[in-house]
Order: C-alpha cells, then structure tokens, then sequence
C-alpha cells in the first residue's frame, strides 16, 4: 500500500514537491524521515531537507506520529515544519 507523503512550508520547499508518493513504504516513521532524506533537496537558504525534518511533526491520517510508529494502514502522513514562532 502507497503512502503519500504531504509537504507543508519548508518540508515543501526542501523537497522541491508539494506532495511525494512512496510506493512500498517502510514500517516506521522514522524509516519514512530516511527515505525523504535520502532523497535530497534544501531550502533556499540551503538547509538541508534531513534538518528541516528534524524540525517537523508528523501527522498519520490526521494522527500524531513518534518516529517509532508504524505506518502500516496509513494512507497519508502530513509532514509539518513549525510555523508561527512554535
């Protein structure tokens, strides 16, 4: 089952994509955070996307995620960097 991935703020601007599909994701969270970190990308003022998703909260079918959670029957994780001073 595909998990699609939806980037907001710098997430989105890091990974250069508004949404990313992973086609066999794997078990974790936090095996999620390594795949979209290995795949690159940075913000314009060149943070890398692995620092911007050490930043982020992570929401599973609109459900607070720990790296440890296991994203077997999720659908779509929300990726939410901090925004308005939080």
């Amino acid at each position: 089952m595909a998990v699609v991935v939806r980037l907001y703020a710098g997430a989105r601007e890091a990974a250069g994509a508004e949404r990313v599909v992973i086609d066999h994701p794997p078990e974790t969270l936090g095996g999620l955070v390594a795949e979209l970190s290995r795949r690159g990308g940075a913000t314009q003022a060149g943070t890398g996307i692995a620092e911007v998703l050490s930043r982020c909260s992570f929401l599973g079918d609109g459900r607070r995620l720990d790296e440890d959670a296991a994203l077997g029957g999720v659908s779509t994780v929300d990726v939410m960097p901090p925004f308005a001073g939080g």
